[in-house]
């Protein structure tokens, strides 16, 4: 790893990393770039050497990304693959924000109505046959679940859906669909589908197994504990 004022450099079997001091004006940066890779110990013999740039806590505008696109361009057998920060713009927390909270629904989902939300969705309620819930997070059901129920819409497999009780029309998780067994017609208490890693099908399982599936979701359960 070469270590100069502003710019930290760590190569990898991958390519090269440039880590970015966020605490410099933008023009030092750009300056001490340009000749950290003007010189000579930066010639390497590969046809081609992939960079990517981590600029820490420092948001860039699309003319600053340029002029740094243009600086790394303008040296043969190097190309940026990836420029990353760690500032979000206010339109992409809104966006996460949006697909992480829990939406919370007190009602019954009746035949021939949708209930769609983005994230997860804890709905206090039946879902009749012939009803349908959309979510691109989790779903969760305190109550009936025997209509359809759409879960990681987005194509968000490590999604589940649990539900008080469980005899549904129809079960998917992103693209895998499952449907219920006619012999749950009176619904299986405290159950939950999900895919397993790799797996191409949806699994049904007491909703306790999740501990064990889904550790991250004990985040979602102290969500709901604190209201």
């Amino acid at each position: 790893m070469a270590t100069n004022k502003w710019i930290t450099i760590k190569g990898t079997r991958d390519g090269l990393t440039l880590f970015m001091n966020d605490n410099c004006s933008w023009e030092d940066l750009l300056m001490e770039l340009d000749e950290i890779l003007s010189t000579k110990h930066m010639a390497v013999d590969e046809p081609l050497i992939t960079v990517k740039i981590k600029l820490g806590n420092r948001y860039i505008t699309h003319e600053q990304e340029q002029s740094l696109r243009d600086i790394i361009r303008k040296h043969n057998k190097l190309v940026v693959d990836q420029i990353v920060s760690n500032v979000l713009l206010k339109e992409e927390a809104l966006n996460w924000k949006e697909e992480t909270d829990v939406k919370l629904h007190n009602k019954m989902v009746r035949s021939g109505q949708v209930l769609e939300v983005n994230g997860d969705v804890l709905l206090i309620g039946d879902v009749n046959p012939g009803g349908k819930i959309i979510a691109t997070g989790n779903i969760f059901v305190l109550g009936n679940l025997r209509g359809i129920a759409h879960a990681g819409a987005k194509g968000n497999r490590e999604a589940v859906i649990a539900a008080s009780y469980m005899a549904p029309s129809q079960l998917r998780i992103a693209e895998i669909i499952s449907r219920s067994p006619d012999s749950d017609k009176e619904g299986v208490p405290m159950e939950c589908g999900f895919i397993e890693k790799d797996g191409e099908q949806i699994i049904m399982d007491r909703i306790s197994s999740l501990v064990k599936s889904r550790p991250e979701l004990n985040a979602f359960e102290r969500r709901i504990m604190n209201g």
